[in-house]
């Protein structure tokens, strides 16, 4: 372990190995568990209050991102009964233009920050990144570790860095972002789960979605148990946000069943557990439908944007 870690006076890491047999054989058992009708539409529209309904595109406009601010709102026209999702994701210079759209709404405004995805500037740009996002409106900063210093044993510089931002945030909430297809081995996992949590993150976060693979179950899994371990010794509940590859209803009653399973029903809140996702709400708008009519409905049935 570096000895960097004095960087940060209040890191104190300990040995958590992973029992990757263990994860895998658990993920298994998760994954054949069925869910009723009843039961399956009440948790598909948990699942829709729980998205960060994200456009993080070099092509963005702001057209664009309002029409997502639209869509957050009114998930379908013809479904009085939905929820509106918990967030829409954006990248900074386009947060003024969501917190105007979203006005009037109880929907946050989430932005990724800190040189997002690579993470590659050096710290004042980042906490300059934080501030602007900030300033601008807003609610959520999205932040990404540096994977190079953490890969390369420098903990404490990741810490402190976490724990700069996490002050240049504010009243805004902090969901730091693991990159977790990078990190190479659930214990690295682990490791950057625990010093993300110790630094002063609100949630953690498994990708930018821009790096495969990213959310799978057992990286979800091994977060999930971290954050168990963080609340049995501290008492302070973490949030969890999976992000990257989750596309369909099947994929997000599955992580539902998964935080009830290891953190319990008290997690099963928007303010606890975000999904990341831009195609996921028609899938589970198209399921819902089905439930409810006996028909499927095509995914073209439903806006795109």
């Amino acid at each position: 372990m570096s000895s960097s870690l004095a960087v940060s006076t209040n890191l104190n890491l300990q040995a958590h190995p992973v029992d990757e047999v263990g994860i895998r054989e658990r993920v298994a058992r998760l994954a054949t568990r069925s869910i009723k009708k009843a039961s399956k539409v009440e948790g598909l529209k948990l699942a829709l209050s729980m998205v960060d309904l994200t456009t993080l595109e070099g092509a963005d406009t702001p057209g664009k991102v309002r029409q997502l601010c639209t869509k957050a709102i009114h998930l379908h026209s013809g479904r009085k009964d939905l929820p509106m999702v918990a967030a829409v994701c954006v990248y900074p210079t386009m947060v003024r233009i969501a917190r105007e759209a979203l006005q009037g709404t109880p929907i946050q405004v989430a932005a990724v920050a800190t040189a997002f995805p690579s993470g590659m500037n050096p710290l004042a740009v980042k906490l300059e990144d934080t501030r602007y996002a900030v300033a601008e409106g807003a609610h959520e900063i999205d932040m990404v570790i540096s994977r190079g210093d953490f890969l390369r044993g420098d903990y404490g510089r990741v810490a402190n860095e976490i724990e700069q931002v996490k002050e240049a945030c504010g009243k805004a909430h902090l969901k730091v972002i693991l990159e977790t297809g990078e990190l190479g081995t659930l214990d690295r996992v682990r490791l950057a789960s625990d010093i993300a949590m110790q630094s002063g993150a609100d949630f953690i976060k498994t990708s930018t979605g821009k790096i495969q693979p990213a959310a799978t179950p057992e990286v979800v899994l091994v977060m999930l148990q971290a954050i168990s371990d963080f609340y049995r010794k501290t008492g302070k509940r973490i949030g969890m946000k999976p992000a990257g590859g989750i596309a369909n209803a099947k994929a997000a009653l599955n992580l539902l069943i998964m935080v009830r399973e290891v953190l319990g029903p008290a997690w099963l809140t928007p303010s606890l557990f975000r999904i990341g996702a831009s195609k996921l709400p028609n899938d589970m708008l198209m399921q819902l439908e089905k439930e409810r009519t006996g028909v499927y409905q095509g995914l073209d049935y439903f806006s795109n944007d």
